[in-house]
């Protein structure tokens, strides 16, 4: 999804700043990805580090804490790259790093506030920031939408309500498992996959990037309608099953482009 938010945007998505606030398993899961995938962009393991900002409740993740897991200290910041700064909180890092992408998985509800939120928007013209806590009452912001004149890319963990703008209802974006994850065991089981790796993960999510339908239309949301689900996912599966086969985690015997939509299940009765 933030690989289909950058093209929007109109830039790689190894060009900005991403701040994640939560260091949670997932969303340092999430920040592998990402890291991985500047990499893949041409950024080196070090530069691609440099550009990811991670904060928890204590701060910013900084190389001087002695509070952090091995998986957070691979994304934490040498603390000198905060000397000076009054402070390491969300609205520090903001306010002295050049972002444009802001993340969030928390579970602080309204931790994105209006101010830290305006700064975020005054820095890009499309600013990409993703709620993704869950429940909806979770979620870090529900005014976003307001707070950058309607600039932002938006994607939240549970759903939202359909924002109202220039007479207009706009659906906004879910971030939902449904997306990739049926399409990964669908192109696990059309190309007798071994193994599901990191690299089609990546496959996986740009080609439901690349379905973005702000991609046509910037007013329209970041993810396909659910009625349009089954034939992204099958578009999803046929890239990640090709990403096996490259691999050498699949058998390249058949056709993909044919046998992935054989393999699929349809709920009808005979």
């Amino acid at each position: 999804m933030l690989h289909g938010a950058a093209k929007v945007a109109g830039w790689p998505g190894s060009q900005t700043n991403v701040v994640m606030l939560g260091a949670g398993s997932a969303g340092i899961g999430v920040l592998e990805m990402i890291r991985q995938e500047m990499v893949e962009q041409g950024l080196s393991d070090s530069e691609a580090a440099e550009r990811i900002w991670v904060v928890d409740i204590h701060g910013l993740l900084t190389g001087d804490r002695t509070d952090l897991s091995e998986s957070q200290r691979r994304f934490a910041q040498p603390a000198a790259r905060a000397q000076g700064w009054s402070g390491t909180q969300l609205g520090d890092v903001v306010h002295h790093v050049d972002v444009g992408v802001l993340l969030g998985l928390s579970t602080a509800a309204g931790a994105f506030t209006e101010d830290i939120v305006r700064e975020l928007a005054a820095k890009t013209e499309r600013p990409i920031i993703f709620p993704l806590s869950n429940p909806t009452s979770r979620a870090e912001a529900h005014e976003l939408d307001e707070w950058t004149d309607g600039r932002a890319l938006l994607a939240t963990g549970s759903p939202f309500a359909p924002i109202e703008r220039d007479g207009r209802l706009r659906r906004v974006a879910q971030c939902n498992n449904v997306y990739i994850f049926p399409a990964i065991g669908l192109a696990v089981t059309a190309a007798r996959a071994t193994r599901v790796t990191d690299a089609m993960m990546r496959v996986a999510a740009k080609t439901l990037g690349d379905a973005s339908p702000a991609l046509a239309d910037p007013a329209e949301p970041l993810l396909p309608a659910w009625e349009d689900v089954p034939e992204v996912a099958t578009r999803i599966a046929t890239a990640g099953a090709e990403q096996a086969v490259k691999e050498g985690l699949a058998s390249a015997n058949d056709d993909l482009s044919e046998t992935v939509p054989k393999a699929r299940w349809t709920p009808e009765y005979r």
